[in-house]
């Protein structure tokens, strides 16, 4: 598959406003600027707002604070209008809907009427062949509505049942040269099968929103966590039905806290709003991360902007990142 060629490349920073950005957020957030602006390469800030019960403005407001407290800028964004905005996705819905619409007229978009706990009791049915596992472990989609008759359809749809749009997957193996994880080779079915384009409460999907956003705004260089690694066989099969070149990818390891459990909003301490407040500098925080990213012999404070001449994926571990019980003193220590 053709990449996307852009030069200078184009990077992107896509944060989803529903909490504070963490120590974990700030790793990706760091990497992926420094991979940019490396290569003499532009950023584009894009809040993925998307879902309207758990976005807030006031988080996107703060989250801009936060990346230029770490010292890391862009060239377009919310609040730095260009030629691909708007860079919220909450603005950007009209897009989606006409990208759907497309797919469903190409005969690639059915609905789903199966609800997550039912699709978790058939997983778990006591005599039931096991489900195939998706990449992170979670079961597959069996396709139970994917060959339903339009009477069948109208039955569901009389009983108030609100359907999911799924992609109709084709049983083809997709394979991408990751910059960290290296060479990668998935079937689709691997990666969860069919999968949504469109939730049952009308909310457009993660994997479509992405990649429509991507195409839209240029984006040739996608630097983010190993979580969604089995996300971008589906990304890359949605490229070809929009016939579209696709980015390069950069998966990096996670960072886990102490007991090896990943970031999330239970994690307060670790926020760098509270990192901030409890005398913590943005210095010691990249140095910090730079140093576990094989940037620098030593956690010692330095700046994003330092880090430019010298990055590089080839130091970074392969494996997660787990933060010390301590590591809130550990940062205060570096001054």
């Amino acid at each position: 598959m053709q990449l996307r060629d852009a030069h200078p490349p184009r990077g992107r920073l896509a944060p989803s406003p529903t909490g504070r950005l963490h120590l974990g957020n700030a790793w990706a957030f760091l990497l992926a600027w420094l991979a940019a602006r490396a290569s003499g390469g532009k950023v584009v800030l894009r809040m993925e707002d998307i879902d309207p019960e758990r976005s807030r403005p006031e988080y996107a407001d703060e989250i801009m604070r936060d990346l230029r407290w770490l010292g890391l800028d862009w060239d377009e964004g919310p609040d730095a209008p260009g030629p691909c905005g708007p860079y919220e996705q909450s603005r950007r819905l009209e897009r989606y809907a006409a990208a759907l619409d497309a797919l469903t007229a190409a005969g690639r978009v059915y609905p789903c009427f199966c609800t997550r706990k039912e699709l978790r009791e058939l997983a778990s049915a006591p005599h039931a062949a096991p489900p195939p596992l998706a990449g992170d472990g979670s079961p597959a989609y069996p396709g139970t509505c994917r060959n339903l008759t339009p009477l069948q359809r109208d039955e569901q749809l009389r009983q108030g049942r609100k359907p999911a749009l799924r992609l109709r997957c084709d049983e083809i193996s997709l394979a991408f040269d990751d910059r960290v994880a290296g060479p990668q080779l998935h079937t689709l079915a691997q990666c969860g099968g069919d999968f949504a384009l469109r939730r049952s409460d009308g909310v457009v999907a993660y994997q479509l929103a992405v990649v429509l956003d991507d195409i839209a705004m240029g984006i040739s260089q996608v630097v983010r966590g190993d979580d969604i690694l089995t996300s971008t066989p589906r990304q890359l099969f949605l490229y070809q039905l929009l016939n579209a070149a696709p980015p390069q990818y950069a998966h990096l390891p996670l960072v886990l806290d102490a007991q090896g459990e990943r970031l999330a909003k239970r994690h307060q301490a670790l926020t760098l709003a509270e990192l901030r407040a409890a005398g913590v500098s943005s210095g010691a925080v990249v140095g910090y991360l730079a140093w576990r990213a094989g940037l620098q012999s030593a956690p010692h404070k330095r700046s994003a902007a330092e880090l430019v001449p010298g990055f590089s994926f080839a130091p970074l571990p392969r494996e997660a990142v787990v933060l010390p019980e301590n590591i809130a003193d550990i940062l205060r220590g570096l001054g």
